[in-house]
């Protein structure tokens, strides 16, 4: 199930989830230049590594760029392939622009950091030792989907469902698409090897949860949970024209 768009207008300017797209953009465009090497470095020396975020261990001098606390906040940008970034500023740009309308720009910047901090943490704790690096904005923009299925569970959104020559795409409400992709990191947090690489789905878990915490906290107070759906024409089994 991919998300193509939402049928959820907003009031203002998304702003800060543009600025938040451009910047992972180009901090992607400026891994790439560094070649190969120089790209798996800046992972190694940018991404939160739990045994060095948690002091067991510390990175050589030659990797060392900014203190491991200050891997929570470069991290959030950075990214490991160009699917990678695709995804995430897919569902940045199809959710976040509501969640920022719904809370105002300096709230939902401190909303999307608090989050992605969460979902750090959410991964590095339970495995301490792990060498492995994270990076990428999927933790922070775990928690814009956790918000946004407290604000808007009904909203309608357009879906892509890859069943090869009977693929469809229809509109599906907010609810069962986030709450399918919820379950699934569930599902593959459960299965995944915590000693391999690969998705952060502990990450994704956390930062999920800490959006729903901290949507009733930073949101406006005159909007409020569980809005309704917008009225549209099309029903949730109907085909986009």
């Amino acid at each position: 199930m991919i998300p193509l768009r939402d049928d959820n207008p907003t009031a203002t300017p998304p702003y800060v989830t543009i600025g938040f797209i451009v910047a992972c953009v180009l901090a992607f465009l400026w891994q790439l230049s560094l070649g190969e090497k120089g790209f798996e470095a800046a992972v190694v020396a940018l991404g939160v590594i739990p045994v060095t975020l948690l002091g067991t261990e510390s990175l050589p001098p030659s990797l060392y760029l900014v203190p491991p606390t200050a891997t929570l906040f470069t991290s959030m940008f950075l990214h490991g392939g160009f699917m990678h970034l695709a995804g995430n500023m897919l569902y940045l740009w199809i959710f976040g622009n509501n969640v920022e309308d719904a809370m105002g720009r300096v709230r939902f910047v401190i909303f999307y950091v608090l989050s992605g901090l969460a979902a750090a943490f959410a991964q590095a704790l339970p495995n301490p030792d792990s060498t492995i690096p994270m990076i990428g904005a999927s933790g922070a923009i775990s928690g814009v989907l956790g918000a946004y299925l407290l604000l808007y569970p009904r909203a309608r959104v357009l879906v892509l469902i890859p069943l090869g020559a009977f693929s469809r795409i229809v509109y599906v409400p907010a609810m069962f698409v986030l709450g399918f992709w919820f379950v699934l990191q569930l599902i593959s947090s459960a299965l995944a090897d915590p000693g391999q690489g690969g998705v952060a789905f502990g990450a994704h878990i956390g930062g999920f949860v800490a959006g729903m915490v901290l949507i009733p906290l930073f949101k406006r107070r005159d909007v409020r949970l569980f809005a309704p759906a917008m009225p549209h024409r099309h029903s949730m089994y109907d085909e986009d024209d």
